[in-house]
């Protein structure tokens, strides 16, 4: 029995299939996408519970293809790319991918990096209780994923969503960046603490100037709060 779907796009037609074998032998289904139009056509259609996603693609590039999904999805998506360099790793998170593997990879490390994106985004939906915080003029529910500013919906991809919900659920608590990825990213995470930063930019850019009872605060020399006055 099939306990999820995987979308592997990639042009390398070798690495899909190394992929496939070991990612159905955890009981996911594996459909596959071998340039980035189809990759959009295969998302539509199959509805995955997770990407698997190269960057240099034909036709349409993974970074294409990551915002055209983030347009209609909050689908987790890992970047799996020989483009190591950090500005692209620091790109595909600020246009929300959930993770990011450098080729050439393990495809015990993939698997393990599926089960725990999937393990991390799906968390919220293996309960019947309400995930909730509110402030003035902010709604963060963390069951349906949504964030609300000003009464205003705002999209967020699944890992910023975590990240504000985690520090607005500790108000005026200071976390340093490496606890932010141990207890959001979760101790399996792979990344560098500069992934911490990435986030809570964007966050700003949503959340900066909305309230003045409540603020995204950087802590220098530390990590970050966010501050409620009383």
């Amino acid at each position: 029995m099939s306990i999820g779907k995987v979308l592997i796009v990639d042009d390398d037609r070798n690495i899909c299939e190394l992929l496939r074998l070991y990612i159905e032998k955890e009981d996911y289904d594996v459909v596959l996408a071998h340039n980035g139009q189809r990759a959009i056509e295969v998302f539509s259609e199959e509805n995955p519970n997770i990407v698997l996603l190269d960057i240099m693609l034909p036709l349409l590039d993974g970074w294409q293809v990551c915002r055209e999904i983030r347009k209609i999805s909050d689908c987790p998506i890992i970047m799996l790319t020989a483009k190591g360099e950090v500005f692209d790793k620091v790109l595909g998170l600020e246009l929300g991918a959930d993770d990011y593997i450098v080729k050439p990879f393990e495809a015990k490390e993939v698997v393990a990096r599926i089960k725990a994106v999937l393990r991390r985004t799906g968390a919220a939906e293996q309960t019947n209780d309400v995930k909730e915080v509110k402030y003035d003029k902010l709604l963060i529910n963390l069951t349906n994923y949504e964030l609300r500013v000003d009464g205003v919906q705002i999209d967020t991809p699944p890992k910023e969503m975590e990240l504000i919900y985690h520090l607005a659920s500790n108000p005026n608590r200071v976390f340093t960046r490496d606890q932010l990825l141990d207890e959001v990213w979760g101790f399996d995470y792979y990344g560098d603490s500069r992934t911490v930063d990435v986030h809570v930019k964007r966050l700003r850019e949503k959340l900066e100037g909305v309230s003045d009872k409540w603020a995204l605060k950087t802590v220098w020399g530390v990590g970050y709060k966010f501050e409620v006055k009383e």
